[in-house]
């Protein structure tokens, strides 16, 4: 009874952690890296097609969007989640799954030019749609015994439509644990979904760390606010450009923005036009009203009683196709602008990006956390120029950010969260947070409140029997010095599907010798194809 750390730990994205229990192996998250990547993740210690069950926290990319690739090198176990998560997912990994095409097909056109080599995306549309087929949507607050000796339970934790901390009770050789993966906290008080609901037990907790170190310091109202950068943006002739996550943030902007219009914050511009460019934002708002009941929270609920959806409103203007996404900078009048992707690192944002980040007059607003190493991260910190599609760009627009809009609880949320544990759980692991914000933390457990914490490193794991350390993780940073990460990602995918015909090649023990001999030409035929 184990568990081990694969993905952010003393990072914010990929986040990935891996039990060995009864006999299962389970993965609690599967999700993609973004921006920099400090910590050389280690990798999963088994064959994915040995992985029996992925329990997910919720369908943002970075605990997700590995799942497919999980599909492509031999899972065919079973993903559980909620409802609003799995209706999610399906939206979101087929837009990861474009992106990647998209990229591949862009890299491939200049490797054509130069003599370079192919550039092979992680996975391709198909597998994202394939891979659904495995998910499991369960309820919110009910157990789900996957095993006789293995039950879960998915709780609300206020982070994002679907978003949930998840319980898992262990039973083996006559002891029992419970463990609590936190999932990424909430915030209190943010429009449509519901607040983070506690949980009061655990053996050993598993906890995120994204603002451990600080507190979110506006104390303004956020539509107020939010009226007060467009009114000041668009007097002044320029465009409000927010980088927006199209899930979760775009549906919360559209929430304070319908507030505006209806209360008439902005008397003098009542009629602005605000254009929501992203196919996947529309989606994700078509999967925010299929989940009412769910997951809205009583503010929400009310205006729905009401006949009012609470995420539209008149002058909004959705963009789905590619020429209406073009045909936005076309249209003179100052306008607000939320595109995705959130971090600046793909999408349609990178366009209105390089249309308005030289002009005085427009501005550009963040509304939700940048990771180390995107673009967005950049222009917050006060790059003076970037590159865009291969046009260096000078930075003259305002550059503004909304703290109060953050989906994830910050220092004095997290430890509410987590002192609601009585007693104090064993163990508590801290991840998902640079390594500043996670050490920090760690340190305000233990010194403040007593509370048994550690922040492991990727690759280390634990006996969850006593919390003892079975290995320490890998302490180094990454070398900057560039390789071809690309080719050994490839590599690696052939060795996991070399490792799955084994596992196939073990299935077919006692079959009919005819079919044995077939099976065997088959692989012989494949290797004298290949054999270099």
């Amino acid at each position: 009874m184990q568990i081990t750390f694969l993905g952010a730990d003393h990072e914010v994205t990929g986040s990935c952690h891996y039990m060995n229990v009864c006999g299962r192996h389970i993965l609690v998250d599967c999700g993609m890296e973004q921006g920099n990547d400090v910590y050389e993740n280690q990798e999963l210690p088994v064959n994915a097609s040995d992985v029996d069950y992925v329990l997910l926290t919720h369908a943002h990319i970075d605990h997700s969007g590995l799942i497919p690739l999980l599909y492509v090198n031999g899972f065919r176990g079973k993903v559980y989640t909620t409802k609003a998560t799995m209706d999610l997912c399906q939206i979101m990994l087929r837009d990861s799954a474009h992106i990647q095409m998209f990229e591949a097909e862009w890299r491939n056109r200049k490797a054509k030019r130069s003599g370079g080599k192919p550039f092979v995306p992680l996975y391709d549309l198909e597998a994202a749609e394939e891979v659904m087929k495995y998910f499991v949507p369960c309820n919110y607050d009910t157990i789900v015994e996957l095993e006789e000796n293995i039950r879960i339970r998915f709780t609300d934790v206020g982070h994002l439509l679907g978003s949930a901390s998840i319980e898992v009770w262990i039973e083996e050789n006559g002891l029992k644990r419970k463990i609590v993966f936190s999932g990424d906290i909430g915030n209190h008080d943010k429009p449509i979904i519901k607040d983070p609901q506690y949980l009061s037990e655990a053996d050993f907790v598993v906890m995120e760390s994204t603002y451990g170190n600080r507190n979110h310091n506006s104390v303004k109202d956020s539509a107020e606010e939010l009226a007060g950068i467009i009114e000041k943006t668009l007097k002044r002739g320029g465009n409000l450009v927010i980088p927006s996550f199209a899930v979760g943030r775009t549906q919360e902007l559209l929430y304070y923005i319908r507030k505006i219009k209806a209360d008439n914050m902005i008397p003098d511009l009542p009629d602005f036009q605000v254009y929501v460019d992203s196919p996947l934002a529309v989606e994700a708002t078509n999967v925010f009203n299929k989940n009412v009941d769910a997951c809205f929270d009583e503010e929400a609920m009310e205006l729905v009683r009401q006949g009012i959806n609470p995420i539209s409103f008149p002058g909004l203007q959705l963009a789905v196709s590619s020429i209406e996404s073009k045909n936005i900078n076309f249209v003179n009048e100052p306008k607000v602008i939320i595109s995705a992707s959130g971090m600046c690192e793909a999408g349609r944002i990178r366009h209105h990006l390089k249309h308005n980040l030289w002009r005085k007059e427009s501005a550009i607003l963040f509304v939700g956390y940048q990771a180390n190493g995107t673009l967005g991260r950049a222009i917050l910190e006060g790059a003076k120029t970037i590159k865009l599609f291969g046009e260096e760009i000078e930075i003259h627009a305002e550059i503004v950010k909304m703290e109060g809009t953050s989906g994830h609880a910050d220092k004095e949320g997290l430890l509410n969260w987590i002192n609601a544990f009585t007693p104090k759980p064993s163990k508590v692991f801290v991840v998902h947070g640079e390594d500043s914000a996670c050490n920090e933390f760690t340190e305000c457990l233990k010194n403040e409140y007593k509370i048994n914490a550690v922040a492991p490193y990727t690759g280390a794991s634990y006996d969850l029997f006593d919390g003892s350390c079975i290995e320490e993780g890998n302490k180094n940073k990454k070398s900057r010095r560039t390789t071809n990460r690309r080719a050994s990602e490839m590599f690696e995918r052939l060795l996991a599907a070399g490792k799955r015909l084994l596992t196939v090649i073990n299935h077919n023990e006692g079959g009919a010798n005819k079919d044995l001999a077939k099976f065997t030409d088959q692989i012989n035929a494949l290797c004298d194809k290949w054999d270099r």
